[in-house]
């Protein structure tokens, strides 16, 4: 599942628990970004990882890739907290391939990684 968590009013803020499904991108996820794009015309996104990554479904994991490239033009800023260093590798490589930034954060500097969302600032 896919919660919407409180963070700044520029960030569309996630937590994932449990078994992702695309039904949550679709449902929960998607609105979300779709509110604050139209809000602020860019997307400042954080996604706490609180669950094994083995629980994102393929079919969460098609709707993911989906879900980027229809926003390519509207990423600014996107975190990744994780304990799962392949993910926040992985994030850190994926900003070199679409615009905005991208970066992994562990999941005690979440604070960080909020901040560094909403302000650039690390």
């Amino acid at each position: 599942m896919i919660q919407i968590i409180d963070g700044p009013e520029n960030t569309a803020a996630f937590r994932a628990v449990g078994v992702i499904t695309a039904e949550d991108y679709k449902n929960v996820l998607v609105p979300e970004v779709t509110r604050l794009v139209k809000k602020i015309n860019e997307i400042n996104f954080l996604l706490l990882i609180d669950t094994e990554i083995k629980n994102f479904t393929a079919s969460a994991w098609m709707e993911d890739a989906l879900f980027g490239l229809k926003n390519l033009g509207k990423w600014n800023r996107a975190a990744i907290v994780t304990d799962y260093e392949k993910a926040i590798t992985f994030t850190k490589g994926f900003g070199y391939l679409v615009p905005g930034e991208f970066k992994g954060f562990k999941r005690d500097a979440i604070s960080q990684a909020l901040k560094w969302v909403e302000t650039g600032e690390k």
